[in-house]
C-alpha cells in the first residue's frame, strides 16, 4: 500500500490556523489592522491539496471583521455560518446571519461584501472560493485594487499606483 501524501481526514480543530493575519498591504493594516487582529483563518483545502477552490474555517472574535468590503471579478465566494450571529454588509446593506445560513457571491457580479461581528459571542463560520487565475478585486470603501498573480496578489491604488 502506498502512503497518500494528503490525509484522508482530519479534526479541523488541529489544523493550524495560517500564521499571516492578512495579505493585504501594510497601509491598509495601519488603517484597520485591530479588525483584523481578531480574525483567525484555518485553511482546511490546503490540508488536502485541493488546487481549484479553497476552504477556510475563519473564526471572527466580537468586533473583527472578515475582510474589507470587496468584489471578485473571476472568482465565486460561498460562506456558511457555523456558530455567532455575524452581520453581513453588501450593496444592499446589512443582514443579521445565524446558524445555519448561507451566502453566495457571484464572481463579476460588482456586489462589494464583507462580514462584521458586531455581537459580544466568537463567530465561526466556512468560506468557499475558487482559485481561478486572475482575478481582480474591487474594493469600492477603501483606495485599493488587487490583481492575482502567479506569484500572489499584487495590490495597487485606485489609481494603479503600487502599494510598496
Amino acid at each position: 500500500m502506498t502512503e497518500l501524501p494528503f490525509p484522508v481526514a482530519v479534526a479541523a480543530e488541529q489544523v493550524p490556523p495560517r500564521p499571516r493575519k492578512s495579505l493585504y498591504p501594510q497601509a491598509i493594516l495601519d488603517l484597520h489592522g485591530t479588525r483584523f487582529a481578531g480574525r483567525e483563518k484555518t485553511p482546511l483545502g490546503d490540508v488536502f491539496g485541493l488546487q481549484n477552490f479553497g476552504v477556510n474555517l475563519t473564526k471572527l472574535e466580537p468586533g473583527a471583521i472578515s475582510a474589507l468590503r470587496h468584489a471578485h471579478a473571476k472568482q465565486d465566494e460561498f460562506i456558511y455560518i457555523l456558530q455567532g450571529t455575524p452581520t453581513l454588509y453588501t450593496d444592499e446593506g446589512a443582514t443579521r446571519l445565524a446558524p445555519g445560513m448561507c451566502a453566495g457571491f457571484q464572481a463579476g457580479s460588482g456586489n462589494a461584501h464583507r462580514l462584521v461581528n458586531e455581537s459580544a459571542d466568537d463567530v465561526l463560520y466556512l468560506e468557499i472560493g475558487d482559485r481561478t487565475p486572475g482575478d481582480r478585486v474591487e474594493y469600492p470603501d477603501d483606495d485599493l485594487r488587487a490583481v492575482g498573480t502567479a506569484g500572489g496578489w499584487q495590490f495597487t491604488h485606485n489609481n494603479g499606483e503600487p502599494y510598496p
